[in-house]
Parts: structure tokens; sequence; C-alpha cells
């Protein structure tokens, strides 16, 4: 991600600091040679045939130490040597090996006086899906709002100041907990941890993910999310972050692997019988323990939506490629950056404002939107599903602790919670639908969207329209209507 823009004030009712556009939601790091590596002690992820016995994690325990064991999945952490991948991967009872990898997230006390922001003004991405109809109005197009789902956010966890954006009633405080460890000997086993650490994010990009769900009050504007009843369980992936939040944020593998499995044991347990949907806007290369635990995740009934990736022709990360489950690619508005109104006198004639005070016209028409150059294309072998908003989507994210801020942010980060908070609609409709129903309906309700071209105002106060065009792998199955898919949802 990089600083693009300082934003002006909105109508002396938000003063937003800056603006930013996701840059890189990489495919992931490519596995170091052996060679390179055999000397340094490397975490490396295990998944086994069949179920782990003693004799097998003895006989890993001579090549190198065995950290942490998913019995779940069949699958473990361990540290070793880096020339030493190549034994592990030859014993018979291994089924695939990979190094631990780095997964990066780009980054993109007071409290909130209302219980949901069902009542908040609309703003353009929930426009453009159809959950909202028009500008400074708190009506829905939907009358679900996410009540009695519960959606888990694995990503950097909150900022300590969550609350000054969001509902206290909004976030389920008992089960949120935060993930360590991974890599090598000197990082150690990976650790579900309880306490508050998820609460102490300096990297922003999970309360702005949140915040495209919920909503989010700024000052006395209140702003609504695509689910703003939905009930938030948010899991800190715990990175190298710092408090500069223009920073990306790292994390092992094997801690999303974790995390994953960390809902999983939720939908066995204290939600048994609830439904429960997980955002991810991450990704990286692909590796077997978090795919184990993807597939472990989903055979609990726990809904999974990926960030398709921002590597554009590169091709989508993982798991966001990974058929089973639910990916998104990032579109845009051809009217952002635009005046909505010729009079020098109201607030929309300030381009500034376009993304609170223009109209997206219904219904929503595949002509209005476009799919931004960093949106990751489905290369052979990948699965995207739909487009969803991702391009300049405001929410909060701060560069000073303690200090509130607000940022236009782009990446297909932003563009996963506009799916994830439509299912968290459908589940409410119906809660017992399952992953594939979920992703049937999404896509046949999409509004279709083929390769095209599309002439739109890349600058913050620029005047100029670019030419921005894609193909037809950019696009899945069309863009995401969340009326359209609810009202679908048996």
């Amino acid at each position: 991600m990089k600083l693009r823009f300082p934003l002006l004030t909105l109508a002396g009712l938000l003063a937003l600091a800056a603006c930013a556009e996701e840059t890189n939601d990489p495919a992931g790091p490519s596995e170091p040679s052996l060679a390179a590596s055999s000397t340094a002690m490397r975490g490396i992820n295990v998944v086994l045939k069949s179920r782990i016995t003693q004799s097998q994690l003895d006989r890993l325990n001579t090549i190198g130490k065995v950290k942490r064991v998913f019995r779940e999945i069949n699958g473990l952490t361990m540290a070793a040597k880096g020339d030493r991948l190549a034994a592990i991967r030859a014993l018979p009872f291994v089924k695939a090996a990979k190094f631990d990898a780095v997964i990066q997230i780009p980054p993109p006390t007071d409290l909130v006086p209302v219980a949901d922001f069902t009542a908040g003004f609309s703003s353009w991405d929930q426009d453009a899906i159809n959950v909202t109809v028009a500008p400074l109005s708190s009506a829905r197009a939907v009358s679900q709002t996410g009540q009695g789902v519960y959606v888990g956010i694995l990503d950097t966890g909150l900022l300590f100041t969550w609350r000054q954006y969001f509902p206290q009633e909004r976030i389920a405080t008992q089960f949120a907990r935060t993930i360590v460890g991974g890599g090598a000997a000197d990082r150690g086993a990976v650790n579900i941890q309880d306490g508050d650490q998820w609460q102490h994010d300096v990297c922003s990009h999970g309360t702005h993910v949140t915040s495209t769900i919920l909503g989010f009050q700024a000052g006395a504007l209140r702003i609504q999310g695509t689910a703003p009843q939905a009930t938030i369980i948010p899991v800190r992936l715990h990175t190298a972050g710092s408090a500069n939040a223009i920073i990306s944020c790292p994390f092992f593998s094997s801690v999303a692997a974790a995390g994953l499995l960390y809902f999983a044991e939720l939908k066995r347990g204290p939600l048994a019988g609830q439904p429960l949907v997980v955002n991810n806007s991450w990704g990286g290369s692909e590796d077997p323990l978090t795919k184990a635990a993807v597939d472990f995740a989903l055979a609990q009934g726990v809904l999974l939506v990926f960030a398709a990736g921002n590597s554009g022709e590169a091709g989508m990360s993982f798991p966001g490629r990974y058929a089973p489950v639910i990916s998104a690619a990032a579109s845009g508005w051809v009217g952002e950056w635009r005046r909505c109104s010729e009079d020098p006198n109201n607030p929309a004639f300030n381009p500034f404002n376009w993304w609170l005070l223009c109209d997206v016209p219904e219904p929503t028409s595949a002509a209005d939107l476009y799919i931004t150059d960093f949106s990751a294309r489905e290369l052979a072998g990948q699965d995207l599903d739909v487009a969803a908003p991702g391009s300049w989507v405001v929410g909060p994210f701060q560069l000073q602790r303690g200090k509130p801020s607000f940022f236009f942010l782009g990446g297909t980060s932003m563009a996963s919670p506009h799916v994830t908070g439509t299912v968290a609609l459908m589940l409410q409709k119906e809660p017992t639908l399952t992953q594939a129903q979920a992703e049937s309906i999404l896509e046949d309700e999409a509004i279709p969207f083929g390769a095209g071209c599309r002439s739109v105002i890349l600058v913050p106060g620029g005047t100029t329209p670019e030419q921005i065009c894609w193909t037809a792998n950019a696009t899945g199955e069309g863009l995401l209507d969340a009326a359209a898919a609810v009202a679908a949802t048996p």
C-alpha cells in the first residue's frame, strides 16, 4: 500500500486524514531454494497421509523439532534446517511439506451511542451492491441486517480505539483471540492467546475491513455497513507491523491455519447451530497446512470468503483461488472523484464528497462500474467468483496511535468484506445455508460483467478521465448484487 493523496474535509462533518490505495496483496513469496537455506533453521508445515502417531512424531523429531500438532487435520509445524525439507517430504507417511511462508496483509475509549448503524447514511460502495439506495439516506434495499449471524474477521485485529468507531454490542469480545508464532525455532510454536492483544492492532487493516460489514461512526456522522447488526469475532493474526500503518503486516501461513481451525472449533463448540461466516482479506502462496485447515473449517459448516489478491495479471493468491472458497475481485465506480452537483453552494459540488453524496443509479448497471487494474485475474486452475467494491472504500485507518482517522483504501481486501457481509444477510434469512449454496446463489445473481473498458477519473481532485480496461478473466461471474442474492436465498 502506498500513500496517494491527502483528503479534504467532508462538508465540515468528517475530517479524513489521507487516502491510500492498497497495491500489493501478493500471490505469495516463492519458496526459497534449499541450498540458500541449508544452514538456517526454518519453520516447516507438514500434513500427513493419515492420523498422526507417536512413532511418526518421534521420526520427525530426529530430523528437526515438532512445534505444534493439529490432529484434526493430520498436520503439524516443526523447525528444522532448510536442507532437511527434502528428507521430510521423502518420509512415507508425509503427504506434503513446505516452508512456513510469510503472508503479507497490506495495510491498508469513547463509546458509540447506538447498538448498530442501520440508521446510518449510504456510501457509494453499499449503494453499488444494492444494500442501500440513496445518498444521505438510511433506506436499505434489503430488510435483513445480519442480526443473529456471527462474522469472523481473521485479520490484524482491531485498533484499541475501536469503540470510537463501532458499537460495543457488535463485537463478541468473549470469542476474540490473538494467534502468535510460526516460522522456525526462534519464532516459537503457534499459540492461541486469550487476553486483550486482539484489540492492540497497529496495522489498522482489520478495523477497516470490519467497518465495511458493520459501518462506522465518524464524529456525528454514521455510515451504514453491509450487515450492521451482525456480531463480529475479531481474531488477530499477530504481525510484525508498526504504528506506521502504511507498511505491510506479515504473518506466517501456519498462524493463518491455526486461525481457521479456531473458527472451526467455535462452530463445533459454543457456536454450534449458529450461522458463522469468516472474512479473510489475505492470501499468499499455496500451503498444505492452510489448505487442510480450509477444508476442515468448511466441513464443520463455517462459510469462508477470501480476497482474490492484488497481483493483477499474475493471478490469484491462495486460498482465494481455491475452488471451494468464495473469492472476491475488486471493482470501482465510474462516478468516483466527480462532482455530483453543479451548484457551487451544494456540498455535492466538491469532488472529495462523491463517496457519500453521489448516487449510484438503481438498479446497478455494469456500465457504471469497472474492474481495477490491481485486482487478480483468474488463471488456469484458479476460481474467481464475483467482483465487489474495492476501489476508494472509506473506513477507519490510523497512522497515529489513539488518533481516530479515516482513509480511502483500495484492494481486494476491501472487496471481500462486501461479499462476507452479503453472505451474513443470506445466513440471517436461511441459517442452514451451506458454502456451496451461498457461492452458487452469489454467482447466479451477480450482475453480468464481461470484458470491457471504462472512462474513470483516477486521481483525487482530477478532471481528466483515463481508460481502464480488463479481460473476461477479471470479473468472475459478475458484480455482487446483495439484494438479488438475499432475494434468491430460500
